[in-house]
C-alpha cells in the first residue's frame, strides 16, 4: 500500500481566467482516489520556461500544454518529457505540430467526410532563397487564377493552409476580389473553399478526451458573443452526429483537447474547421460555456493522471480506412457511428465515466459553489482587465459574471443535485 501523489502541470501562456478556476477548485475538491491498495492524491502547478537538462526528469504525471504553437523552448521541453520520462500531454506536441489543415482536411475527405471543396495555390510571393529563381523557372507552372475561381465556384473563402486565428481569411464573391485577394496574401500558403450557402446552424464543438460540447457559434458577431447560449433545439440525431464527427477528429489525429466547426446544409454536416488543437478556453469569449470547459479539464487531467493514461506515439489510421475500405456505401452517420466507436475506445470512454462516476462524485457541487465565489469574479476580473480598455472593465465583468450565473442557474444547480 503506497500513498502517491500525481502532479499535473498547467503549462500556459496568456491564460488567466480558466487555471485560476482550474487551481482553486481542484484546491477546494481535494480528491483522494484508491486504486488497488493505494491512495492517490493531486498536486497541480504552473510549467515555467528556464534552461533545462535533457536527462534531468520531469515531474509531472499530466502536463495540460497551451502554448506548444508559439514558444519553441516549452514544446522542445515538453517532447523531451513524453520521450524519457513518460508524462502524458493534452496534446500530443508532435500531432500538434505537424497536422495543418491542410492535413486534416485531406485526412477527412479520405475518410468520406463532407469537407466543402477546397483548392491549395501557390503563394503569391516566396522567401529569397538560394535555389528559388531556377526551381520557379524548370517548374513553376503559370496558371489562371480566375480560371481556378471558375472551377471551384463562387462564393469561396481564401484562408492560410495551416490556419491561426482567422489571420488571412476572406470571404470572396466574384474574380475580382479572388484576384484582389490573392495579390495581398503575400508569401501566405493559401487554400480556397468553396462556401457552404444556405445552412441553417453553425456549430462549434469542443472536445475535451470523451467529452464534447455542442455550441451554436456567429462568427460575425464580436468576439465575446460568437458562442451562442441556446441551441435553438438541436435534434439529438444532430447531436450524434456531431459527437461522433468531434470524436474521431480528435482520436484520428491523437488530439485529447479540439474544436470543429461545421455548418448544417439541408440535413448534411459539413466540417469546416477543425484543426484547432489548442482552441479558446477563456471565459472572455466562452462565458455560458466557461464552466463547463473548467470541469471537463479537471475531469480528464484527474482521469489521466490517476491511471496513469498512456498513448501511442504513432498514429494509427488503419482502423479508420477499414471501416471505409470495407464498407464504401456506407451513409454519413454510419460511417460516424463506426469511427465514434473506435474514438470512445481510444479514449476510455466507459472507464472515464466509470472513474467520474467513482471518484469525482462531489465535483458538481464543488464547482457549483465555486463558480458563484469572489474568486471566480476575480479571475473573470483578471481577464477582462487583460483585454478591455478601462472604462469598460466593470461592465464587461459584470456582463461575464452574469451569464456564468446562468449557468449556474441552468446546469450547474441540477448537476450538484444529481
Amino acid at each position: 500500500m503506497a500513498d502517491l501523489t500525481r502532479r499535473i502541470g498547467l503549462s500556459l501562456g496568456a491564460d488567466l481566467c480558466w487555471p485560476l478556476a482550474f487551481e482553486e477548485i481542484l484546491r477546494r475538491l481535494d480528491p483522494v482516489v484508491k486504486r488497488g491498495s493505494d491512495t492517490i492524491r493531486f498536486h497541480v502547478e504552473r510549467v515555467t520556461i528556464e534552461p533545462y537538462d535533457l536527462r534531468r526528469a520531469t515531474p509531472y504525471d499530466v502536463i495540460l500544454d497551451r502554448v506548444t504553437h508559439w514558444y519553441p523552448t516549452t514544446r522542445e521541453w515538453i517532447k523531451k518529457a513524453v520521450i524519457m520520462d513518460g508524462s502524458y500531454v493534452l496534446n500530443n506536441p508532435w500531432a500538434i505540430q505537424s497536422m495543418e489543415k491542410q492535413t486534416t482536411y485531406c485526412a477527412m475527405m479520405r475518410l468520406g467526410l463532407p469537407v466543402p471543396d477546397t483548392w491549395m495555390v501557390p503563394p503569391k510571393e516566396y522567401e529569397e532563397l538560394q535555389d528559388l529563381q531556377p526551381t520557379l523557372e524548370r517548374y513553376a507552372k503559370l496558371f489562371d487564377l480566375g480560371e481556378v475561381g471558375r472551377s471551384l465556384g463562387y462564393p469561396m473563402f481564401m484562408k492560410p493552409y495551416d490556419g491561426g486565428a482567422w489571420k488571412g481569411v476572406s470571404r470572396i464573391e466574384t474574380e475580382e476580389q479572388l484576384r484582389d485577394a490573392y495579390e495581398k496574401s503575400g508569401r501566405l500558403l493559401m487554400h480556397l473553399q468553396r462556401s457552404v450557402e444556405g445552412f441553417d446552424f453553425f456549430a462549434r464543438c469542443v472536445g475535451v478526451g470523451p467529452q464534447v460540447r455542442i455550441v451554436p457559434y456567429d462568427p460575425s458577431a464580436a468576439l465575446h458573443e460568437r458562442y451562442q447560449v441556446d441551441d435553438a433545439g438541436l435534434e439529438p440525431e444532430d447531436r450524434t452526429v456531431l459527437e461522433d464527427m468531434t470524436l474521431t477528429i480528435n482520436t484520428f489525429f491523437n488530439w485529447d483537447f479540439n474544436s470543429c466547426e461545421a455548418l448544417r446544409q439541408g440535413d448534411v454536416w459539413h466540417p469546416i474547421d477543425f484543426a484547432n488543437a489548442c482552441p479558446d478556453s477563456q471565459v472572455t469569449s466562452l462565458h455560458y460555456h466557461w464552466p463547463w470547459l473548467v470541469k471537463a479539464k479537471i475531469k480528464w487531467a484527474l482521469f489521466c493522471a490517476a491511471t496513469k493514461r498512456t498513448r501511442s506515439m504513432n498514429l494509427d489510421w488503419q482502423p479508420y480506412y477499414d471501416v471505409v475500405d470495407a464498407q464504401p456505401d456506407l451513409s454519413l452517420e454510419a460511417r460516424l457511428e463506426a469511427f465514434g466507436a473506435i474514438a470512445r475506445e481510444r479514449l476510455q470512454a466507459a472507464e472515464f465515466e466509470a472513474f467520474c462516476e467513482e471518484h469525482l462524485s462531489d465535483l458538481d457541487e464543488v464547482a457549483n459553489e465555486y463558480f458563484r465565489s469572489d474568486h471566480a469574479r476575480d479571475a473573470i476580473r483578471q481577464k477582462v482587465t487583460a483585454l478591455f480598455p478601462e472604462h469598460e472593465i466593470d461592465e464587461f465583468t459584470e456582463h461575464f459574471w452574469s451569464r456564468v450565473q446562468l449557468w449556474r442557474d441552468r446546469e450547474g444547480a441540477a448537476a450538484g443535485k444529481e
